[in-house]
């Protein structure tokens, strides 16, 4: 048997003999391990996380024109700036006055898929449109006319007239499919398929805002607010503040309390291995001042204690890290509704960590040991 082969043995045998203590070390640990790992992945995934939950809270950027009007190309051009895995949707909205049974109603034309992307926290009583030739009442007008998902209405427009001649109302008949409802002035418009509303005016490509919604945190919603509006000039591009500063604020306090838990989890498995440690110390007082009676060094009792305590905190290591991953789904799971992804290299970190904070836990009760004087224990005193 080498030397190495015999130090692995010399140092599994004395675990193994007590393995109580032992057991106690290896648990917090782990514990210590599965914590850190745990939070570690949570603190990377939840802006990722957080960011899917605020985009159920609106649009965070909002496209307007920069010199009166733009087009739904100057919108196009714009969107090409930003990162399509980051664009969870690009709603346009164009706004006329129309007429319901001869009353001025505000319309809003817009790409309906869009606006289910982009305006999540609508409640809808039916089915959003699916196709051109369907509209959204707001729930106020659907009062006001008592009208309801399945009723079929007349909508009316009156075309600008050239010198003076009368020009006879442009009219479309639409199914209402559901009605609107949000608490908000949304329940006051009624909701139609761009390309209907361009039918009913007689004029298309124009666009009066955007709203997008994009997964990204402030700071690169930011870059791309600043790009767009300094490259395509018919776009001025804004933030929503109400929505992105919300969003920094959770994100910054949320990441700044896994920080603090996390090591006040490392402070508590550091002290809980220390106390462990210095009873295994006390434990084999006699054996230690045996051995250096015999001629053993304090260099040979520090390896020996060192190797006990790395090999406690890789094991535990190892364990913590598949018990972290399946706390963090469980977190993920529960709060935001959504599977976190692995991440392979947090596996070594979380092993070297805990090998880390399991030697500098051993620190004192090393030192304790090698202060150990053989004349005084083996006379029992």
């Amino acid at each position: 048997m080498n030397k190495r082969k015999m130090y692995f043995h010399m140092i599994t045998a004395s675990l193994i003999r007590r393995r109580s203590r032992m057991l106690v070390a290896l648990l917090s640990i782990a514990i210590g391990a599965a914590i850190l790992s745990g939070l570690v992945t949570i603190y990377y995934d939840v802006p990722r996380q957080m960011g899917a939950q605020f985009r159920n809270y609106g649009a965070n950027m909002i496209f307007t024109p920069s010199d009166g009007s733009f087009t739904s190309a100057d919108i196009e051009q714009g969107k090409s700036y930003i990162d399509s895995a980051d664009i969870v949707g690009v709603t346009p909205y164009r706004y006329e006055s129309v007429r319901i049974r001869e009353l001025p109603v505000m319309a809003a034309g817009t790409d309906m898929q869009q606006a289910k992307l982009t305006s999540p926290y609508w409640s809808v009583e039916g089915e959003f449109p699916s196709a051109p030739g369907q509209m959204l009442l707001g729930a106020n007008l659907a009062e006001q006319f008592r009208l309801g998902a399945g009723d079929t209405e007349t909508v009316s427009f009156t075309p600008e007239s050239d010198g003076g001649e009368v020009v006879a109302d442009n009219m479309l008949d639409l199914t209402i499919t559901g009605v609107l409802e949000t608490g908000g002035p949304e329940e006051d418009y009624v909701y139609l398929w761009l390309s209907d509303l361009e039918s009913l005016t007689g004029q298309s490509g124009k666009v009066d805002l955007a709203e997008l919604s994009i997964s990204a945190n402030s700071e690169k919603l930011n870059q791309y607010a600043d790009t767009i509006s300094g490259s395509v000039p018919a776009v001025s591009a804004r933030l929503v503040k109400r929505v992105t500063e919300s969003e920094t604020t959770v994100l910054t306090k949320l990441q700044a309390l896994v920080l603090l838990v996390t090591v006040v989890v490392l402070a508590l498995t550091m002290i809980c291995v220390a106390t462990t440690m210095t009873a295994v110390v006390a434990e084999r007082r006699k054996e230690i001042g045996l051995r250096k009676a015999i001629g053993a060094s304090n260099a040979g009792i520090i390896k020996e204690f060192m190797g006990e305590g790395m090999l406690l905190g890789a094991v535990g290591g190892i364990i913590g890290s598949i018990l972290g991953f399946i706390f963090a789904q469980q977190v993920s799971i529960n709060v935001f509704s959504s599977s976190i992804s692995f991440i392979p290299l947090l596996v070594p970190i979380t092993i070297l960590v805990s090998v880390a904070v399991t030697g500098i836990s051993c620190l004192l009760p090393i030192r304790s040991a090698t202060q150990i004087d053989p004349a005084l224990v083996l006379k029992g005193e």
